[in-house]
């Protein structure tokens, strides 16, 4: 899957003048949805697969559709895109569709000036709302607080492991935290990296964190942070940052873990140096490609996070992402748009995973062709899957974020505490 989906985007974040501008664009002199003339997209220009996708299904299953309303994309540099966005909307001239924007608070300051449509209303009244996946619905609820975005995309993350090194090993697949590490250091007594991970970027790192957050205190721990009801100060906070510290401490993600990057770490696991990889779904391309994948698909299982001793949270909670999702305009709204939307509802889910073997978050409905089995696996695990999670930097500020994942590193080498490392993110949140 494209690597859009994994990489860490710094937003453009609405200032408070920015603000003003959008909450004031919602009165006088917008487009009227009769107006529409095509059904536009702006969105970044490396995300190929929903753009190839809706060109499909333009010239397939909403070929009527497309007739009546053309679809029109317009491309913009990932950076440019919420930047953009802000111009459209003080303007009144959203696109039908746009890229939400890279942290969720660009388009919960677009909701509240009337400017995002609301889909679950919308899709409800179309008759197609049971085509969305419970855990995607779930995963943008988390993000938006409601149900605002188009999830032309959805990952799910895990544990990815290595069959055949588990099983030389004498090692069962972790259900409890302390059985992960119990594996780590048989491998490592072994000589084999238990864990691959990209330090260089830190994000891998920082959702380990955040895997053991909600394993230890349940789904709505991060939110708690974000609301202010809990600091990432607090001692169980801490805590989760000192069992991955305590990982790097142990020697268990190897040798210079901060110097490696995304795709030297998918390598050593896909070359059977690491036992164990965290990543997101959309490494699923990396998986079913024999040229990459030298252990072979048959070769890699998935487990979620373990459950933590006497933690509130449950393996069954999956970490879940919907990529640089798009929503939808308000004010551009009409009866051709929901035909468009209807279509789409009904047959992207079936085409994504036909066409490009992508997950998305509508519900397979039609010919998906013959999926490899990790994704077959993959899209088993999403339609189980009814309560999603976050990532650790998901409601973050933008300088939280950066000082998250740039000091993940330092945090599993030795050289910053656990203590020192959430104070740090801490201080931005307070001060963002």
């Amino acid at each position: 899957m494209h690597k859009t989906l994994r990489t860490r985007r710094i937003a453009l974040p609405a200032t408070a003048a920015t603000a003003s501008l959008l909450l004031s664009a919602c009165g006088g002199g917008s487009t009227s949805g009769s107006d529409v003339k095509a059904f536009t997209l702006t969105i970044n220009d490396d995300n190929h697969i929903v753009q190839q996708e809706l060109t499909a299904l333009g010239k397939g299953s909403c070929a009527s559709q497309n007739k009546t309303l053309p679809l029109k994309i317009q491309t913009l540099p990932i950076g440019n895109v919420d930047q953009k966005v802000q111009l459209l909307a003080g303007q009144n001239a959203l696109p039908v569709q746009f890229a939400a924007g890279g942290t969720p608070q660009l388009t919960k300051t677009l909701d509240k000036a009337g400017q995002v449509l609301d889909l679950e209303k919308t899709l409800k009244d179309l008759g197609v709302w049971n085509n969305i996946q419970p855990a995607a619905v779930k995963t943008v609820e988390n993000l938006y607080g409601k149900f605002n975005v188009m999830p032309y995309q959805f990952n799910i993350e895990g544990i990815w492991y290595n069959k055949k090194l588990f099983a030389d090993h004498g090692i069962a697949v972790p259900t409890t935290y302390g059985q992960l590490v119990a594996a780590a250091a048989k491998l490592k007594g072994a000589g084999v990296t238990a864990f691959s991970a990209d330090g260089k970027e830190g994000w891998p790192l920082t959702r380990l964190i955040s895997g053991y957050i909600y394993r230890e205190l349940g789904p709505d721990a991060l939110q708690a942070v974000a609301d202010g009801k809990a600091k990432l100060t607090d001692p169980a906070y801490v805590k989760a940052a000192q069992a991955i510290a305590d990982l790097g401490k142990a020697g268990y993600f190897g040798k210079g873990v901060g110097s490696i990057d995304y795709d030297t770490a998918s390598q050593q696991f896909l070359t059977g140096k690491a036992a164990m990889y965290y990543m997101g779904s959309w490494a699923l391309g990396d998986f079913n490609d024999p040229a990459k994948n030298k252990i072979g698909a048959d070769n890699v299982g998935f487990m979620p996070f373990p459950t933590v001793a006497g933690g509130k949270g449950s393996a069954d909670q999956i970490p879940a992402n919907v990529g640089l999702p798009v929503a939808v305009s308000a004010k551009s709204y009409d009866a051709k748009v929901g035909d468009w939307l209807s279509c789409i509802s009904n047959h992207y889910g079936a085409a994504s995973l036909k066409d490009q073997g992508t997950v998305s978050g509508f519900k397979p409905g039609g010919d998906t062709g013959t999926l490899p089995p990790l994704t077959q696996t993959v899209q088993d695990t999403i339609t189980k899957t009814k309560t999603s999670t976050l990532w650790f930097e998901a409601l973050f500020n933008t300088k939280a974020t950066e000082t998250s994942q740039t000091n993940a590193a330092p945090l599993v080498n030795g050289s910053l505490s656990a203590k020192d490392f959430m104070q740090k993110i801490q201080a931005d949140l307070d001060n963002g």
